[in-house]
């Protein structure tokens, strides 16, 4: 760890801004156990993230139970106005922020201080947001009204490829909805979701939003508690499912953001000028380490050539080796990293056809892969049907379009897809024969913090973002009033 970090104070405690503690019941807490994560850029460690003990989980339960008596009577204004002072917190605080995730994920400056404000326009917009009542019947009998509690305690478990932005959409939606919160980081990223915890404790009650970082062990002691009554987890296939299994127990309620082996495809009548930088985009960003990015491109046979030796070109210009890089940067950590390059290693003893990319320098600091672009490989593939999370993109091409919707529709791809051609009424007749959450027309996948946010399928279970999100935070509660 650097000393020359360590000088500096944040202002809450005295203590030094680069330390991190689990934040339970409105105060930091030092851990008897502590781990380092290593900075996916120069492999070197970082600083010491402290590790919960089963007592923390339980106090941090209670606390949250205690916390909820009084949080859940808060009127809608109250809760509005703490969003509004949790966003004010994250701007700031944006350079400390900034920087711990910045070095905890490999991000860039600029793209980590963007995620950070994203973060903070997540706050931003639920200031203003709520569940109104809605009369659903009427009649000279009865009135019927619908009505939204808060369900309890929330348990959010939380990714590490956008460890703020994707937290604090569980964060704010449980808030404004009157839940308390217990966030787990993820072990690979616990450093800005522990100092974001620790600075928002200055404007929240003590126990509604707490910080607790572990590992599995602790992820799964979350799911089986029974003080905490709602799951939302960010991350694979099989951890969600086993989530799912675990709450089954106590019957909590439970929302999965889980992979999406995403479809891409582009139209026969498709302006490849514009198309192609946004599929680029959509690929690439972030080293492919998004969950909505184009992950599978589908590109009508009479422009494949041509798309394909245009994007060979527009992934030049995501620099392996520039930090400053607004777009592209290592793999986050060294399991995804090693992952990713078993995927290469598959495409290269199969003998599929590698463009651009493909070469790893084994000397070289960092988990870097540059942009590989593989030309028609198999349907079967590994590379094709498993998520890579990484900048390994497969382009492959389509003549019918009842066949590219067939092939597009996988049980893991019911996250995102993107779909590119002028003709809207085209784009919309193949994006609702889509089976995904969200589809993008003529616009790379990015979820919008207005837009409801789901996956289908093996890619998720209820959702998040929008006014409809709230709904999965919230119990509905029917009033008959009779006359």
């Amino acid at each position: 760890m650097p000393s020359a970090e360590t000088n500096g104070t944040n202002g809450t405690n005295g203590h030094s801004q680069y330390q991190f503690f689990n934040v339970i019941d409105g105060k930091p807490r030092p851990a008897k156990d502590y781990h380092q994560v290593i900075d996916p850029r120069t492999e070197e460690p970082l600083w010491d993230a402290p590790i919960a003990s089963t007592k923390d989980l339980d106090d941090a339960v209670e606390a949250a139970n205690r916390a909820f008596k009084t949080w859940r009577n808060t009127t809608v204004a109250e809760r509005q106005k703490a969003v509004k002072d949790v966003a004010t917190c994250i701007l700031e605080h944006v350079d400390i922020l900034t920087e711990v995730q910045m070095r905890e994920t490999g991000k860039s400056r600029l793209m980590s201080k963007f995620d950070v404000e994203r973060a903070a326009w997540h706050f931003d917009y639920y200031k203003s947001i709520s569940l109104e009542d809605e009369l659903q019947y009427e009649d000279e009998t009865v009135k019927i009204i619908a009505t939204h509690a808060p369900i309890g305690v929330l348990g959010a478990i939380s990714p590490w490829n956008f460890p703020l932005i994707l937290s604090t959409v569980k964060v704010v939606s449980a808030l404004a909805t009157g839940n308390c919160v217990i966030i787990k980081p993820s072990p690979f990223t616990p450093y800005s979701l522990l100092k974001f915890c620790e600075l928002a404790r200055t404007v929240l009650p003590p126990g509604v939003f707490q910080a607790l970082n572990g590992g599995a062990d602790l992820g799964e002691q979350m799911t089986l508690h029974p003080g905490i009554h709602h799951i939302s987890f960010t991350g694979t296939i099989a951890v969600g499912q086993r989530i799912l299994r675990n709450c089954a127990g106590t019957l909590k309620k439970v929302i999965l953001e889980l992979a999406g082996n995403n479809a891409c495809i582009v139209c026969d009548d498709a302006d490849l000028e514009k198309v192609v930088p946004q599929v680029a985009i959509g690929a690439l960003f972030h080293a492919g380490q998004v969950c909505v990015a184009s992950k599978r491109i589908y590109v009508h046979e009479t422009l494949y050539d041509r798309f394909l030796a245009m994007l060979v070109e527009e992934s030049k210009k995501f620099a392996v080796d520039d930090e400053n890089s607004v777009a592209f940067g290592p793999l986050s950590n060294r399991a995804n990293y090693e992952r990713a390059l078993g995927i290469l290693e598959d495409c290269k003893r199969n003998g599929f056809k590698i463009v651009t990319g493909g070469d790893v320098k084994p000397t070289k600091k960092g988990f870097w892969i540059p942009p590989t672009i593989v030309a028609k490989p198999p349907e079967d593939s590994l590379l094709v049907r498993e998520e890579q999370f990484a900048p390994i993109v497969p382009v492959l091409s389509w003549t019918e379009e009842d066949d590219v919707i067939a092939r597009a529709n996988l049980d893991n791809a019911g996250l995102g897809a993107s779909v590119y051609t002028p003709d809207l009424d085209r784009a919309q007749r193949i994006a609702r024969q889509l089976e995904s959450g969200t589809v993008w027309i003529n616009q790379f996948e990015r979820p919008h913090h207005a837009g409801f946010f789901g996956g289908w399928k093996l890619s998720g279970f209820g959702g998040e973002l929008g006014k409809q999100g709230l709904l999965h935070y919230c119990h509905t509660q029917t009033l008959q009033i009779a006359k």
